[in-house]
């Protein structure tokens, strides 16, 4: 039978890490957006009507690494220790890449994913106009592939 740590009495609750050694944490996360060819230059060349799509989707992931456990309930408040957010044009679409760094009790795979999530969907909001066809739908324009990559989990530090 399969023990969920996450519930107990029927009831939702935060998992007990106090018990488990600091160490580093590591964890990236990857997604993509895609777009309309036209969508895609007008990114590349800095011609979006709402501005620099890759600098605000940059933002967008930090803070929602930082945000992580007031989105997702159970996720534990963190000690970050660095967030590093990439872009790529790849295939039609925009891949968004996010590393976060930790040094502590519990691993940052929801923080890496949250960060994704918050990028692409920074992205889709500040192209929106330019990915409607003429019935106002989004026919091209699709998230998708967000996952965790890679996980490290380190010693503990000096």
């Amino acid at each position: 039978m399969v023990e969920f740590t996450h519930i107990a009495d029927d009831r939702a609750r935060m998992v007990d890490v106090s018990a488990k050694p600091d160490v580093v944490r590591e964890a990236v996360a990857a997604g993509r957006i895609r777009l309309r060819p036209e969508t895609l230059a007008a990114i590349r060349e800095g011609t979006v009507l709402k501005g620099n799509v890759l600098a605000t989707a940059r933002v967008a992931a930090t803070l929602a690494v930082k945000d992580t456990p007031r989105i997702i309930p159970m996720c534990h408040p963190l000690a970050l220790g660095g967030v590093e957010v990439d872009f790529a044009e790849v295939e039609g679409a925009i891949e968004a890449r996010v590393r976060v760094r930790s040094y502590g009790r519990t691993g940052v795979e929801m923080e890496a994913l949250t960060g994704v999530s918050a990028a692409l969907l920074t992205v889709w909001d500040m192209v929106k106009s330019a990915e409607k066809d003429e019935d106002g739908q989004y026919p091209w324009t699709g998230i998708e592939g967000i996952a965790v990559i890679e996980k490290r989990k380190g010693p503990a530090g000096p």
